[in-house]
């Protein structure tokens, strides 16, 4: 399956639109939700790494690995749904960031900071 496979048939499963439109009252504001989705959804990523090294010592066992492929899941999920709002495909996120990251490293800047390096 490709992104933009990935990103049509996540779109049969968002229920946001009905659910916040009231709330928000612009369809264009609802890359909000997305955003804010993606952002727990990462948290709770960290949070079962973040409980691997408490109380497993950092060892991924496959109870461990299955729960955060889940977690992983719906971090894509919103990623998908987010550029899905802002009317871009989702290959095109991932094209578009292979090629930042091949820019940096022919720079030799992959390791500086900042956002445009």
């Amino acid at each position: 399956m490709n992104f933009d496979e990935y990103q049509k048939l996540a779109k049969k499963t968002a229920v946001y639109r009905e659910a916040i439109g009231d709330l928000l009252k612009k369809p264009e504001l609802f890359y909000l939700y997305s955003a804010l989705g993606l952002a727990g959804e990462t948290g709770e990523v960290v949070e079962k790494v973040k409980k691997l090294l408490r109380d497993k010592k950092g060892i991924v066992d496959e109870t461990s690995r299955e729960e955060i492929i889940k977690e992983m899941g719906d971090v894509l999920w919103y990623l998908a749904m987010l550029a899905e709002e802002l009317k871009v495909p989702f290959s095109k996120v991932a094209e578009a960031n292979i090629e930042k990251l091949n820019s940096r490293k022919d720079r030799g800047t992959v390791l500086g900071k900042g956002d445009n390096r």
